[in-house]
């Protein structure tokens, strides 16, 4: 577990992806448009892994550095000199400057599993506002995307409730 955020194996995600696409083979076909399996499960499905290691090992190096156990690991200082007050502010903008970061780190983790499960059940690559293709263009710049753009600038907007 990381930060409060329950970290599954590549092993473990790959298993329920299979056992839902093959259950899905089966299945009648829905009436949505779906990209090629080819697109869908391979091409996309490792540029989902490939990015959720690299958030991994981000939040890793993230969390280590920003939550040493004391200024002394922090700084490398050895000193055991009484601490600046200004040290301790420059300490403690750091450590909310690594929570933010951390914040947005899991949310894009979360998303990234959402868009994995969204592979196993065969609606990847669909906009959940419209119901229409997300373009190809669109998953290639953010793998994990659930809206078309013109749907996500509105609720940007305000324009309408996610």
């Amino acid at each position: 577990m990381i930060c409060g955020y329950e970290v599954f194996s590549e092993r473990q995600i790959t298993k329920v992806v299979q056992k839902k696409t093959d259950s899905k083979k089966t299945a009648s076909k829905t009436s949505k448009k779906k990209l090629s399996a080819k697109d869908r499960l391979e091409y996309f499905y490792q540029l989902l892994l490939t990015k959720r290691r690299e958030i991994l090992g981000s939040v890793s190096e993230i969390q280590g550095e920003a939550f040493k156990k004391s200024r002394l690991d922090a700084s490398g200082d050895l000193s055991s000199m009484p601490i600046h007050m200004a040290d301790m502010g420059s300490d403690t903008y750091q450590q909310e400057l690594a929570v933010g970061l951390l914040d947005g780190e899991r949310k894009i983790l979360r998303q990234i599993d959402e868009a994995i499960s969204r592979i196993a059940d065969g609606s990847y690559g669909i906009c959940l506002g419209t119901d229409k293709p997300i373009p190809k263009a669109r998953l290639e710049a953010k793998p994990w995307a659930k809206y078309s753009v013109e749907y996500a600038r509105k609720i940007e907007l305000g324009q309408i409730k996610e």
